[in-house]
């Protein structure tokens, strides 16, 4: 069976901190050009401060509750709600999982998604995160659903959150500020999915590596 486990995973989220600071003026960038421009700074601030609580010997559930909570208490906005119950949802979905395979996976990934759902009130093809999201978990899905192992069902999920991210930018934003551009709105990437993309790049990196560790 492949799997990952949680004391393994735990560093992964510290890596996802490290690729938001990293990439702040790119996210703002995007931001900018339809939205008020903050969205790197914002994440790139409750990223740092989630990243200073942790430590390499916290497991993955634990690093998600961190995220959840300093998104929750720390960043304004509506990134900080949307993806602070992403995290926090998605670490309730791992407690007691350890090792994680890709059944947990899909299941913690499912709830995640849910929970912005319910919150943001998006679907595929307002222009969000969701339009990363959906395509991602489908395309895990339907890699377990055809025998595949837990990598390959990563891989899958990384090029479809790829590709869901390109698809925001002939959409027409129907949800946040940038809705009130209308047809203005399209012809430039969703800075919410560029961070979600880029989010879920770095954790199906991290555990790839750690199942070619394990192998």
């Amino acid at each position: 069976m492949e799997a990952v486990s949680q004391r393994a995973a735990g560093p992964i989220v510290l890596e996802m901190v490290a690729a938001i600071v990293r990439e702040q003026g790119f996210l703002g960038e995007i931001d900018g050009k339809i939205g008020d421009g903050d969205h790197g700074i914002n994440m790139s601030k409750g990223f740092r401060l989630a990243g200073d609580r942790l430590s390499d010997g916290d497991g993955l559930a634990h690093g998600f509750a961190t995220l959840g909570d300093t998104l929750l208490g720390d960043i304004g906005g509506s990134m900080g709600p949307l993806y602070g119950t992403f995290f926090t949802e998605m670490a309730e979905a791992l407690e007691g999982a350890d090792p994680i395979d890709a059944v947990r996976f899909s299941a913690m990934l499912r709830a995640g998604i849910a929970s912005i759902v319910d919150v943001g009130g998006a679907k595929v093809g307002d222009k969000t995160l969701v339009d990363v999201l959906d395509p991602a978990q489908a395309a895990f899905d339907a890699a377990l659903e055809r025998g595949e192992g837990f990598a390959a069902c990563l891989a899958a999920m990384k090029d479809a959150a790829a590709a869901g991210l390109e698809s925001t930018r002939d959409m027409v934003a129907k949800i946040g500020r940038a809705s009130r551009l209308g047809e203005r709105s399209r012809g430039t990437l969703d800075a919410g999915a560029a961070s979600c993309n880029l989010l879920l790049a770095t954790l199906a990196d991290g555990l790839l590596r750690e199942l070619r560790r394990g192998a």
